[in-house]
C-alpha cells in the first residue's frame, strides 16, 4: 500500500489534520459494491446520493448521521415466504457509509421507484462566511496589562519607544 505525505499540505493549511485519518479509513473500507448509488451534485452548496434499493420499503432502511458520517442500512424484513424460481432482485442486508465534510447537513431522504434519494446542503454557519476585516489606524493597545493602574509588561511595538532589553521569552506569549 502507497504511503501518502501529507507535509506539503500541513505546512501552508490549518484544520486539516482528520484527512489522513479520514483518507486511511476510506482506502481501507472494503465494500461489496451493494447496493449501487451516484453522488450528484446539484448546485453550488447542494449534493445528492441516490442509491438503488429495489425491493425494499421505507421500513426496511435506516439512515443515520454520525460525527460527519452518514450510514445508510438496510434489512428486508421477510414479508412472505414466496418461493422463487430465478430471483435476480437482490434482497440482502447491506451498509453503505459516506464521509461528510464539515457543515454538510442532511435536508431530507425520499424513497421512490426502487431509489433512495438523499439530499444534502452545506449551511456555513454566519461567523464562516467571508467578511471583510476593517484596518484601524492608531497605536498598539496593551491587551496583557491587569488594569489602568496596575503593571503590566509593555505591548510589542509602539511608537518612539524601545523594547527593553534582554528581549526573552516573551514571544512565546499569545498576542491575540
Amino acid at each position: 500500500m502507497a504511503t501518502l505525505d501529507f507535509t506539503p499540505i500541513f505546512r501552508s493549511s490549518v484544520g486539516f489534520d482528520r484527512l489522513p485519518g479520514m483518507l486511511s479509513d476510506a482506502i481501507a473500507r472494503t465494500g461489496s459494491g451493494y447496493p449501487p448509488y451516484n453522488i450528484e451534485k446539484c448546485g453550488e452548496d447542494r449534493y445528492r446520493i441516490i442509491l438503488a434499493l429495489a425491493g425494499f420499503t421505507r421500513e426496511d432502511v435506516e439512515i443515520v448521521l454520525e460525527h460527519n458520517r452518514l450510514f445508510v442500512r438496510g434489512k428486508i424484513k421477510d414479508r412472505n415466504a414466496s418461493t422463487y424460481l430465478h430471483r435476480g432482485i437482490a434482497s440482502r442486508p447491506f451498509e453503505r457509509q459516506f464521509d461528510l465534510a464539515d457543515f454538510i447537513e442532511v435536508t431530507g431522504a425520499t424513497m421512490g421507484e426502487g431509489l433512495l434519494v438523499i439530499d444534502l446542503k452545506r449551511e456555513l454557519p454566519e461567523a464562516l462566511k467571508p467578511r471583510s476585516i476593517p484596518i484601524n489606524a492608531g497605536t498598539f493597545v496593551n491587551m496583557h496589562a491587569k488594569s489602568a493602574g496596575e503593571k503590566g509588561w509593555p505591548p510589542l511595538v509602539q511608537p518612539n519607544w524601545p523594547l527593553p532589553k534582554p528581549f526573552t521569552n516573551r514571544m512565546d506569549r499569545c498576542h491575540a
